[in-house]
């Protein structure tokens, strides 16, 4: 519940950076899996690091494109959003201000995102439940308003203790979460691979679905899993 649910948590739900956390483990207990790959993206992908840091007994393989982690958390050009979710009617006034077509494409919006504009019913798409809904503003801003540098760097302390295989799929000409950041991330795991999905930036998802597909999939296949499609990777957070 990143921003882009259809449905509002309920009023009172832990969505703090620990509770966004368990909300995973509690929804592959809900299907009753273990042994999952997760896949995350953005600030999806520092969830997912949580997830391997605090149980990973629960996944078996990860894969992590451009992403928040260490003390980028949110990205610099980008903290003002989690200063200003502290300020009443901020998260209202960012979501009118995102109805905007030009405003979106600025770098402290989208437009650092993509290495292409994003076309604007996908945007839609990603923005309606926070234009439409005081639920799900309410929702974003109280995890925003526990972002911080101080979450994604004691995980980081904790990833060495996962052992399963990871793939990072990192984009290098992103200007939000560099390169440096997957080369940091893989002398934290002891089985790491680092891939280079050129052409793209942080949202890699949307700017090379194919390649990010592909990847995926020879990792799996190496590891003796499944395939995977562009349409299952487009999207993904």
């Amino acid at each position: 519940p990143l921003g882009a649910h259809g449905v509002a948590m309920e009023a009172g739900a832990d969505l703090s950076f620990g509770g966004m956390t368990r909300i995973v483990v509690d929804f592959l207990d809900a299907l009753g899996l273990r042994g999952v790959t997760l896949v995350g993206n953005d600030t999806g992908g520092a969830i997912c690091q949580s997830v391997v840091a605090s149980y990973p007994e629960r996944v078996h393989r990860l894969v992590l494109t451009n992403c928040d982690a260490f003390e980028n958390f949110l990205p610099p050009v980008l903290r003002y959003v989690q200063w200003g979710a502290h300020v009443p009617g901020f998260v209202s006034l960012m979501s009118a201000v995102l109805r905007v077509g030009a405003l979106r494409r600025l770098p402290i919006t989208f437009g650092w995102l993509t290495r292409r504009p994003i076309e604007d019913r996908v945007i839609d798409s990603y923005l309606a439940p926070l234009m439409k809904d005081a639920g799900v503003r309410r929702d974003l801003g109280k995890f925003l308003r526990d972002v911080s540098p101080r979450r994604t760097l004691a995980v980081a302390e904790k990833l060495p203790g996962f052992g399963g295989p990871v793939l990072l799929a990192w984009a290098p000409e992103d200007k939000l979460f560099r390169f440096e950041h997957a080369e940091r991330l893989a002398a934290r795991f002891p089985n790491a691979t680092i891939r280079r999905v050129p052409d793209s930036r942080a949202f890699v998802p949307e700017d090379a679905p194919d390649r990010l597909a592909q990847e995926i999939e020879a990792f799996l296949q190496a590891q003796g899993g499944g395939g995977v499609s562009a349409r299952d990777v487009r999207g993904a957070s």
